[in-house]
Formats: structure tokens, sequence, C-alpha cells
């Protein structure tokens, strides 16, 4: 029987997760978990590589210790942070999204190439800590000078692992760099904005490529030598491949956790002027197809008022289910992005509410936010949906998931928790010819992990 281990780092945790095939149900077990979060350094926010590094061996050590050998591994991240290499060499800080040096960057990048031309070319919806943004801040600090490449997250720590060098899709396509159309780096943007061609000269290889063996320090770390495989390394590339949803670009998703992504799968970009207006994303997916999707704050705003009001998940529901209130902010709003106090953000824009209150707005603003990009969305392609298929660890928050139906007046579909592992571990089996597609790894996920309905 085949065992093959998904690397999955958030960024407020990472889990090792080992999936196989037992008869006709996919089954995993979580093997190895480990916090995750940035930290200020020299007036920034930034990585800790070190420890993310070695918590990954560890991981890997211990899937095998419990579970023996393993076929293969790959690694998901979230998009838009990398690091610079000097052939062999890492150029540190590895900076981290909230940052605020992309904002300030974004500035300079938009008087030489105005957002609108971006988003032609790439699809992409304005963040202030997209790759080019960072890159670019990177140009104005001299970091690029001695810079011959970067890596993405993802494909960074299968390097220390593997000594091989590579560039996923869908993780790259979160730079804002990648020509929509050609599914290339945009060689007019690198060249406009004066960033050094090098580092963009690396062939972009698409998920389930597998890129080599773990080096042998690294198998005698983990006490087994393994393959490595690019998943979807996009954290949401790999969710959304396993929503149990139809291959036909027809079902929306909601990939719910620090951060809500809701789209839907679309054969070619959507880079119009109504696309634009309306803020919405095309980032690369497996097999082809293109996430279009709304970015949205998500649970980040939960979980930053649970722990400065020193809740537990299930005290914050109940709380925010006793204090209905009629307060709603704007979840995009980047005032949410990293304020000193969540609490006192949302209070500046919402009033003054009791904790209970603050709460319930944002359970319903976020069920406001969805029913608003399921809207835009079905104006946009002539359709009127009627489920919602929420995948991810906030698929579990049973409060959200219903106030999500009732405000957009769709049957939601939550489940599974764990998509982002099961996305990767379905690419390493698509790889491995265990599973014929991603149509056939839907179908696995739909036997092995049940849903819960929401009307």
């Amino acid at each position: 029987m085949k065992q093959y281990l998904a690397v999955d780092i958030g960024a407020s945790s990472g889990r090792h997760i080992v999936g196989r095939i037992e008869g006709d149900r996919l089954v995993t077990e979580e093997v190895y978990r480990f916090p995750n979060g940035n930290k200020p350094e020299g007036g920034h926010l930034v990585w800790d590589i070190a420890s993310l590094l070695q918590n990954v061996k560890n991981g890997i050590a211990e899937a095998v210790k419990r579970c023996g050998s393993i076929e293969s591994l790959s690694i998901d991240t979230w998009g838009v942070d990398y690091v610079l290499m000097n052939g062999e060499e890492e150029i540190f800080p590895c900076y981290a999204y909230r940052d605020a040096r992309g904002a300030e960057a974004a500035e300079k990048v938009h008087a030489v190439l105005p957002f609108a031309e971006l988003y032609r070319r790439t699809g992409i919806q304005y963040q202030p800590f997209n790759t080019v943004y960072q890159l670019y801040a990177d140009k104005l600090a001299g970091r690029l000078e001695k810079a011959t490449d970067f890596l993405m997250l993802p494909q960074y720590l299968l390097y220390k692992l593997t000594g091989a060098k590579a560039c996923e899709y869908t993780d790259a396509t979160t730079t804002g760099l990648l020509n929509a159309e050609a599914r290339a780096y945009d060689k007019e943007i690198v060249s406009a904005l004066g960033l050094p061609a090098r580092l963009f000269e690396g062939e972009i290889v698409q998920p389930g490529t597998v890129i080599g063996r773990l080096t042998k320090e690294a198998a005698a770390e983990a006490g087994c030598g393994m393959r490595a495989v690019v998943c979807a390394s996009h954290d949401t590339a790999s969710a959304v491949l396993a929503a149990p949803i139809a291959s036909d670009c027809n079902a929306p998703y909601l990939s719910s956790g620090t951060w809500s992504l809701l789209g839907i799968e679309q054969r070619s970009a959507h880079t119009d002027e109504g696309s634009l207006a309306d803020n919405f994303s095309n980032e690369g997916g497996a097999g082809g197809v293109f996430r279009w999707q709304k970015n949205i704050m998500g649970l980040w705003m939960l979980q930053s008022v649970r722990k400065e009001l020193g809740l537990g998940f299930a005290e914050a529901e109940q709380l925010a289910r006793e204090n209905p209130c009629d307060a709603l902010v704007d979840c995009e709003d980047g005032a949410f992005l990293a304020p000193p106090s969540m609490s006192a953000a949302i209070r500046e824009q919402a009033g003054a509410l009791t904790d209970g209150e603050l709460l319930h707005c944002i359970y319903k603003s976020l069920a406001h936010c969805y029913k608003g990009a399921l809207d835009a969305m079905g104006a946009k392609l002539g359709k009127t949906f009627t489920t919602l298929n929420i995948i991810g660890g906030g698929s579990q928050d049973t409060f959200l998931d219903e106030l999500t139906a009732k405000a957009a007046g769709v049957t939601v579909l939550a489940g599974p928790k764990e998509a982002t592992a099961i996305g990767n571990l379905l690419m390493q089996m698509i790889a491995d010819g265990e599973v014929k597609d991603i149509a056939e790894g839907r179908e696995l996920v739909k036997r092995s992990f049940g849903v819960r309905v929401f009307r």
C-alpha cells in the first residue's frame, strides 16, 4: 500500500498529513503539527525560515516513524512570499506579506505601470502584498543586485530537501507578474519595472511534476528516501482540487481559513474592466483552469479578536450567537490587514459594540461579503448559484455556515476540513498513477469525506 505525505503550511500553523488509498476510500492521518507566524525584525515583519525548515524536517521524520515507508512528499503554503537567492546562498530576511513595504512600493509601481494595465496582462487583483510590489521594494532597497533568482516558499523548502530548484505555476500566478494568456512571466512588465530578467528565466512547471528525491542528508534525517513532487503549491489551488464539485466550471467554492477565497473555476481568465472593477483575481489552478475568485479577509478577523478577548473558538461562537446586531463592516478593507488592534479597527467603522456584538458583526460581515461576491460572479456569468461548497478549516464553523446560507440564499455544503492537504495528496497520487485525473480525485473525496448541509 503506497503512502504519500502532504506538508501543508498556513500562516498560523503547519501540519503533516499522510494519505493512502484503502479499498475505494482515501484515508488520512495527521502525524505532526506546529505553530507558525511572522515576527518583528528590524522594523519589518519576517518569517522564521530556519524554524519552518526544521519543523518540516521534524514532521517528515515523524511521518516515517509512525507510518513507515513514504512514496513521495509535497509542500504547499500561502502565496506571494519568497526567498531571494544568490546561487545556493539565501538573501535574508524573508519578508512576510503583512509587512508594510509592499504597500509603500505599490504607488511607485503604478506610477510606472497603472494597475489597470497590470490587471489586463495578469488578471491578478490588487493586494498591497503581491510579489510584484515586494520585488520592487527589494529593487529600491538594493536587495536584487546580487540575486540570481527567487524561490516561492514551497519551492524553497523543497529545494532545501532535494537540491532541485523549481517554479510552480499556481504559486507563480500569485506574483502578479505572470501573463494570464501566455501563462509565463510577462517580459514587458519585468522590463518596465527594471527588474532583473535573470530572476524569471527558470522553467515554470505544472502541478504533478516530480522534481527529484530527498538528498542523502535529508533522507538520513527522515529515516527514509522518497520522491519530491510539486503539488498545486499555492494552498488555495490545492484546496480547490479537493472540493467535491463537478469539474464543469459551474460550481462556486469558498476556501475558508485565515483568508476567505470565494470563486469558480474558469477555462480562461477574466481580465476585462468589469472584473477589474469588482476586484476579482484570476489565479492559476491545476488542470489548466483559472480560479476566478475574490480574496476576502476571512477568519483572520475572528482569530485576531478571539486572541484579544482571550476566547476559545466555541466560546466566541456562542457569544456571537447570543448578541445579534445590525452592524456591518467591509471585510475587504485594508484597515483589517494588520491593525494594532483588530477590535479597535472594527469598532472604528461599526461603532460602539459590546464584545458579543463585535463578534456577531464579524460573522455577519463575512457572510454579507460572500453574498456580494456570489452575486457579482453570477451577474458576470449570467448564472444563479444554488450551492456553495465551503472547504478548509472554516467549513467547521457552523454559525458562519448558517449565516452564509441565509445571506446568500444558497445551500452550503461544508467540508472537507483538511481540503488543502487532501488536494496536495491527490496531486501526488495523480503523479504516481494511483489516481487517473482531477475528476477521479474529486470522486474519491466525495466517497471518503462527508459534507454537512446548511440551507
